[in-house]
């Protein structure tokens, strides 16, 4: 009977996000810090190479490292907002979440575009240079255009329902916005359509792969690689829809079951410079020259 008239107990949810924000801020910090350590590396070793520079495997590598980072640095300011009750004015909260919306939206832009490109260098290899050097920054540019015009084009149908003196108010747990019904079913179409160009150029890798013949060393590697992308992938996608899905509940079972699906998601985001960065041989080998130079 008491474990009974506890679950009916009313639930302030509140109590719940501030606890919640507390435990997501402190694993951003270790993500942040671990992502960002990678990713100067990494940039370090390009931009002081001209060859590297000029590639653009090398070039959307660098992006998407800049997003994962960005990401993460984001999320521990608008996480600590929220579990430091900081009175936020609600224009601010909106523009911290809303950039990290976009740098998390980046994310996942520039992983398909390195699927696409390495399909690209795979199976079109002398049209695809010549091609891909051609548009890669106008591609860039449309990708991010796209992203802020999408974001900004949402912002201003959610964001009139306030006042102008509302918005400007404070707000202690900081509320999100892209939350509606337009940015959500918009959210998870964009989703669905980048995982789909994802998967597509993965299946094609791996059906010229199949071509090209079991026995190749290098070709059995390439194999293991695509899984290792797929299941790096699934990490992030899945507990992304499942959190999606659950929306905000109150209790101990919600409490924890959304913090073990954020900490597989910002697990996955933390190797993301390892396995996308640092296991590229190339890479692995300018490192090695790196610090020893360093030292």
């Amino acid at each position: 009977m008491k474990t009974m008239n506890l679950s009916s107990e009313h639930c302030n949810i509140s109590d719940w996000l501030r606890l919640e924000a507390t435990v997501k801020a402190s694993i951003y910090v270790v993500a942040f810090s671990f992502a960002t350590f990678i990713t100067i590396i990494v940039i370090a070793i390009v931009s002081q190479n001209l060859k590297l520079r000029k590639e653009i495997r090398y070039i959307l590598l660098c992006h998407h490292l800049l997003c994962i980072s960005s990401y993460c640095g984001l999320g521990i300011v608008f996480q600590g907002m929220r579990a430091l009750l900081a009175n936020s004015p609600l224009l601010i909260c909106w523009v911290v979440f809303g950039a990290q919306l976009s740098v998390g939206e980046g994310i996942l832009f520039t992983l398909a575009l390195m699927a696409v490109n390495t399909y690209l260098a795979i199976c079109w290899p002398l049209r695809s240079l010549s091609l891909v050097s051609s548009v890669k920054y106008r591609i860039l540019a449309g990708t991010w255009t796209t992203i802020i015009l999408k974001n900004v084009c949402l912002f201003l149908m959610e964001g009139t329902s306030p006042t102008a003196v509302a918005v400007f108010q404070s707000e202690p747990l900081c509320p999100v916005i892209l939350n509606g019904t337009p940015a959500r079913v918009i959210g998870i179409v964009l989703l669905f359509l980048l995982l789909s160009v994802i998967l597509v150029s993965y299946s094609l890798i791996y059906q010229e792969g199949k071509r090209a013949g079991h026995f190749n060393r290098s070709n059995i590697k390439a194999r293991k690689t695509v899984f290792i992308h797929l299941v790096q992938m699934g990490l992030q996608v899945v507990p992304t829809l499942v959190f999606i899905g659950l929306g905000k509940m109150c209790g101990v079972f919600f409490f924890a079951l959304n913090l073990v699906l954020f900490g597989i998601f910002a697990f996955a985001q933390c190797f993301n410079p390892l396995i996308y960065g640092l296991r590229n041989r190339e890479l692995q080998s300018r490192l090695h020259r790196w610090m020893c130079c360093q030292l």
